[in-house]
């Protein structure tokens, strides 16, 4: 049976992933229990939390044994969840066995379909907008049992962490993925100042990066790897090898854990991010997205320390064309990047959109101006020429010399073309750092915040 939850903490205290773990190591009394999955879904959504995460795992139960499995399950979110806050709404989803042999009945073709919408519908809930309702039909059409509280609204959540788990099962490397281990706080420490040593994480990131990433942010010389927050998270080891994230943990002097849980997840992934062909010309509020362009106003700072620009997007037809880039001051180093760019700059940019401005997470310089044009100089005089008129070129009123062209200077740049991101401290969870695209191999000319 696959079990999804989601909306079972505040802004003040619970997180999803510590009611996952203490299920899972309840759990292991009926059955098998899988690695438990963590999805982060769409992060621009503005009614979230925190992260914005949903959990879900899988136990092998004799069917005698299920309706207890559910019990419990009910009865931890309910006993959990921050259910006295009006924005917290849990909910689970199950997928027993009766519902996954109804899946499979009309041969492969039936069971593709459902396989489609399942991934459809985590799709969506991670670089979309989904209602309620879009969560009840699908419950409702595949047959599985749910169970939510106040509003519901988790249950959108709990069935796209069920989805992806779902879909891993068949297709293990269909989606890109990556590991964390979560500490958790003993309960009577929650909402105290967390005891971690510092120069023991710095110790642990040096034995182990790039293999695991996001622990430490070398350039602002900071800890990334614990939560502001009274939650019950100790820290997190994020990374691509499991082995890299538990030498790591052992490394880490810290206050005393009351349990540890390693989840399969898509942070670090992109997965959020569309295409402006995906996009089909149109860009909404409370999407990201990977967008071309030609930059068309050098950066300026404005007040509180943001860096705009604005930038006319590539195949344009419409009046969406001309965006707002912002590289926002808690971006910190990324910003002297973008202030070194300037009008006739090819770009990507990658990132959130709101009132017409996209939020920077990421800028692909794909080739640099280097041309600095300006009124030719008069030939006999020396000085500058004066515009002859529109379309007519440029005419020296003392000497009454002309040129049609104005004229081209080369200059040195003092960036380079390839693509940069935010810092640690700045980056969604959800967002690709670029060392796991040299590690991985990938795209050339990349440029990793450290």
């Amino acid at each position: 049976m696959i079990i999804g939850i989601d909306d079972t903490d505040s802004k003040n205290g619970m997180c999803t992933t510590y009611l996952c773990a203490v299920l899972v190591d309840k759990l292991r009394e009926y059955g098998e229990v899988s690695i438990p999955r963590l999805v982060r879904l769409n992060p621009c959504i503005p009614f979230k939390t925190r992260g914005n995460g949903a959990v879900s795992f899988e136990i092998k139960v004799i069917p005698e044994k299920e309706g207890k499995v559910k019990e419990l399950v009910k009865s931890r979110v309910s006993e959990l969840s921050e259910l006295q806050d009006e924005e917290t709404n849990p909910g689970v989803v199950f997928i027993g066995d009766t519902a996954l042999r109804a899946m499979s009945r009309g041969g492969s073709d039936k069971r593709n379909e459902h396989i489609s919408k399942l991934k459809n519908f985590y799709e969506t809930a991670v670089r979309d907008v989904l209602k309620i309702e879009h969560a009840y039909t699908l419950l409702s059409e595949l047959h599985f049992d749910y169970f939510g509280l106040k509003k519901k609204r988790g249950l959108i959540g709990a069935l796209a962490a069920a989805s992806f788990l779902l879909v891993q099962k068949r297709e293990p490397a269909y989606y890109d993925y990556t590991y964390e281990l979560i500490a958790y706080r003993r309960k009577e420490r929650w909402g105290t100042s967390r005891v971690i040593e510092e120069k023991s994480v710095w110790n642990a990131d040096e034995a182990t990066y790039p293999l695991i990433w996001d622990t430490v942010d070398l350039a602002n010389k900071k800890l990334v790897l614990a939560p502001h927050s009274p939650c019950p998270v100790l820290f997190g080891i994020r990374g691509d090898s499991v082995d890299a994230i538990n030498k790591a943990y052992k490394l880490i002097q810290a206050e005393p854990a009351e349990r540890e849980m390693l989840f399969v997840t898509n942070q670090g992934t992109d997965s959020h991010l569309i295409t402006y062909e995906e996009a089909k010309g149109t860009l909404h509020d409370h999407h990201s997205y990977i967008l071309d362009g030609v930059i068309k106003s050098n950066p300026q700072t404005i007040e509180g320390g943001h860096v705009l620009f604005a930038l006319t997007l590539a195949l344009a037809e419409n009046t969406e064309g001309r965006i707002e880039c912002m590289a926002y001051e808690p971006t910190k180093g990324f910003r002297d990047i973008i202030r070194q760019l300037r009008i006739g700059d090819e770009v990507t940019v990658y990132g959130s959109f709101k009132n017409r401005t996209i939020n920077l997470e990421k800028i692909k310089l794909r080739k640099l101006n280097v041309e600095v044009k300006s009124n030719p100089k008069c030939a006999k005089c020396g000085k500058r020429m004066e515009s002859a008129g529109r379309a007519q070129g440029y005419r020296c009123k003392r000497c009454k010399t002309y040129s049609s062209e104005k004229e081209v200077q080369i200059v040195d740049r003092e960036i380079d073309e390839g693509l940069y991101e935010v810092p640690p401290v700045a980056r969604r969870h959800i967002s690709k750092p670029l060392i796991r695209t040299y590690v991985n191999g990938g795209i050339n000319n990349i440029h990793p915040s450290r």
